[in-house]
């Protein structure tokens, strides 16, 4: 009995060892915030405490294993959630690792993924305006990801969604500052849709003070999920650049959008700015939204403070203004707290 005691004891040590080495950890973020919302159009405000104000929360797992040879193999199992309500996803009906399921293989090549992952959209747009990846505040994510169902009937621009299931992605290795990535998903599809699918491509430059950002989308396949064919082809662009001056950071992104069963096109202006004041910053966002031939313009804008109680935790609050073309302008604004695990 001592002698198998023993051994159970030393497969342990040997199994939490292997896993030590593979690097395999915990992580994610729960934000959550109080509030008062209207946006453009809304018949009347909302008080809420919900999820999300500055980052969408998510959890999950991610690792790497080293290979040798300056080969790495990893992985990102990681979902969405709302801290508010304990549900998983962003909405009903969302995918459970809706945020990231994928493998992936690196090296001195760069890397190449397969599963789901960002769309070519997302990572462009959320580091070149200053409130990042906030769905509920800033202005630029507002306008190209987040459709209002009121009687605006506003409709995102993104082509579909910020995430693509069934990717190949191939990632170019950092070149002085320089990376791209190029995706291509899978539509999956039999018959007369076979050939439908989403391409795209983007790029990140980081030369000291400065960031330059840019991405192009050809999308015929909805998300998340398998997904189905939107019925259209949509094609998407953005340019979008910051600059530190360590006493003010510019921001500024232009795109368009258009679908090619109809004659309208979005043109997305934003210009924002970051300026450190004590322990945490002010951040501002503007953005317009001219839909050509539609006689629509939607303006929104968004100033606030966010304040580092730690490096892992913050607290923030935000007023955001937001109208759109032959409807009643709506206020909101919170106060939240992020904190990163």
């Amino acid at each position: 009995m001592k002698k198998n005691m023993l051994a159970f004891a030393a497969a342990l040590c040997c199994t939490t060892g292997a896993f030590a080495q593979s690097s395999v950890k915990l992580t994610g973020i729960s934000d959550i915030y109080v509030g008062s919302m209207k946006m453009a159009g809304d018949a009347g405000r909302t008080n809420v405490v919900n999820s999300g104000g500055l980052t969408t929360s998510w959890f999950g797992f991610t690792g790497t294993e080293d290979l040798g040879s300056g080969l790495k193999a990893s992985f990102q199992l990681t979902s969405f959630l709302q801290t508010d309500t304990g549900t998983q996803g962003r909405f009903p009906n969302d995918t459970f690792f809706s945020r990231d399921a994928n493998v992936s293989l690196s090296g001195g090549f760069g890397s190449v993924m397969l599963g789901r992952w960002m769309a070519p959209n997302f990572l462009p747009s959320v580091l070149a305006n200053p409130l990042g990846d906030s769905f509920v505040f800033a202005p630029l994510i507002l306008h190209m990801n987040v459709p209002l169902f009121n009687q605006t009937g506003w409709k995102a621009t993104t082509p579909a969604d910020t995430g693509w299931s069934n990717q190949l992605v191939y990632s170019t290795p950092d070149i002085g500052g320089f990376k791209a990535n190029l995706q291509y998903q899978f539509g999956e599809k039999t018959g007369d849709d076979k050939n439908k699918k989403n391409v795209g491509a983007n790029f990140f430059y980081f030369g000291g003070p400065l960031m330059l950002t840019g991405f192009y989308e050809r999308a015929q396949i909805s998300n998340p999920g398998s997904g189905d064919y939107l019925g259209t082809t949509k094609t998407a662009w953005m340019m979008g650049g910051a600059y530190d001056f360590n006493m003010v950071k510019p921001y500024l992104t232009y795109g368009e959008s258009k679908a090619d069963n109809t004659d309208v096109k979005a043109k997305t202006l934003q210009i924002g700015a970051s300026v450190p004041v004590g322990a945490g910053k002010v951040i501002g966002s503007w953005a317009q939204t001219k839909l050509s031939g539609a006689d629509t313009n939607r303006k929104t804008l968004t100033v606030g403070y966010d304040y580092n109680l730690s490096k892992r935790t913050d607290v923030y609050g935000m007023v955001m203004n937001d109208k759109i073309t032959h409807y009643d302008a709506g206020t909101s604004f919170g106060i939240g707290i992020r904190h990163r695990f």
